[in-house]
């Protein structure tokens, strides 16, 4: 075990983490997904499910766990922004 760059990855790690929660939070809070790109979204999702699968693949706790979370986190954020996108779409096809 290598102290020095483990600790930096799990700083690494924690800090574009939590830097994340922020937005999720908030969109968690209130739906609103008007400001979001939706390309940006699923590319980012897409991003963070690769580094999960590249931490698995490394065996990397740090990598594993920080995609991980934002993993999840950014795919509600998907989906809610998918289903907003979907649904206003469909109201506004209805008028």
């Amino acid at each position: 075990m290598n102290l020095i760059p483990d600790v930096i990855g799990y700083l690494a790690a924690t800090m574009t983490t939590l830097s994340f929660l922020p937005q999720a939070i908030l969109t968690l809070k209130t739906r609103d997904t008007d400001s979001l790109s939706l390309g940006m979204y699923s590319l980012f999702t897409s991003g963070v499910l690769l580094w999960l699968i590249y931490g698995i693949y490394l065996t990397n706790p740090a990598i594993i766990i920080a995609n991980a979370i934002t993993f999840v986190l950014a795919s509600i954020i998907l989906g809610f922004k998918i289903y907003n996108t979907w649904f206003k779409q469909s109201a506004g096809s209805h008028q």
